[in-house]
């Protein structure tokens, strides 16, 4: 059956292979780009099932309209992909007031108002599916990149309690955590803060140096990692979240595990922090 897709982001990464691969497979998608020049290969290749709308995530008062129009457009809605975003990296103290607004306002804010624009088409539709696509950086912490993470992080949760609140509208939502892939992010999708001379000798110097080299190759095939999520459409319930990458699932099981032991260490002191019996 022949669904309708709302991408954001789909220039470029994954967006743009998302959008190829459903068009190819014969669904209809709308893409939001900021530079339509992006998407022009779909434009001409698939001139009646792809259409583009232009969209800065950062500006509110445009994402209401360009939902609607979109699904205006589509006579409908069944999938929303919130799949623009980038990277932020450097240390907290080095990173400016605008570029910390910025990054919440696009990998954050813009997504959540995405979601909400769409979820009265989806019910509209009699349900549908929204793909969260988060990272590997939504579940684990690293120096340098505390700001994207608090993105991440943040989306994460908003997807999380989303999840149950429109499950009874037959919408899933499914939070997609990718690893390392070879999509271009690592060129064009980071920003960097200006550098403090104090953090020469920190960790964080280190975390720069391996994100700005050359020899690192991601094992993440997006082609293979679009599949899938294309995949997870047709499993129900929608599962809540599509680890992608043999790193992303090592480092999040990691992850887990130690918060999880943090956990469990203190469970005879939370316990003391209660009301005694009968009181």
């Amino acid at each position: 059956m022949t669904k309708k897709w709302i991408i954001t982001g789909a220039s470029s990464g994954f967006g743009h292979e998302l959008a190829r691969q459903a068009l190819e497979r014969g669904d209809r998608v709308v893409g939001t780009v900021r530079r339509p020049a992006g998407v022009s290969d779909l434009l001409e290749e698939h001139p009646s099932a792809f259409h583009a709308v232009r969209l800065d995530l950062t500006d509110i008062a445009e994402i209401r309209p360009a939902v609607n129009a979109a699904a205006e457009w589509l006579e409908g809605l069944d999938v929303v992909v919130n799949n623009a975003g980038y990277g932020l990296f450097g240390a907290a103290e080095e990173l400016t007031d605008e570029q910390i607004d910025h990054q919440i306002a696009t990998n954050l804010r813009g997504s959540i108002q995405v979601a909400r624009a769409a979820l009265s088409h989806l019910r509209a539709s009699g349900g549908g599916r929204i793909l969260q696509v988060s990272s590997v950086a939504g579940q684990t912490a690293n120096p340098g990149a505390s700001l994207y993470h608090a993105t991440k992080w943040g989306i994460e949760g908003f997807a999380d309690a989303l999840a149950d609140e429109v499950a009874p509208f037959d919408i899933g939502v499914t939070i997609v955590e990718p690893g390392s892939a070879r999509t271009g992010f690592s060129s064009a999708g980071l920003q960097w803060g200006p550098e403090l001379e104090a953090y020469d000798a920190t960790p964080l110097r280190a975390v720069r140096t391996m994100l700005q080299g050359t020899g690192h190759q991601a094992p993440g095939d997006p082609a293979r990692m679009v599949a899938a999520m294309i995949a997870s459409l047709d499993q129900a319930p929608a599962p809540r979240r599509l680890v992608l990458g043999s790193d992303s699932q090592a480092w999040i099981a990691q992850a887990l595990q130690q918060r999880l032991d943090d956990v469990r260490a203190q469970e005879e002191s939370a316990a003391r922090t209660d009301f005694a019996a009968g009181f």
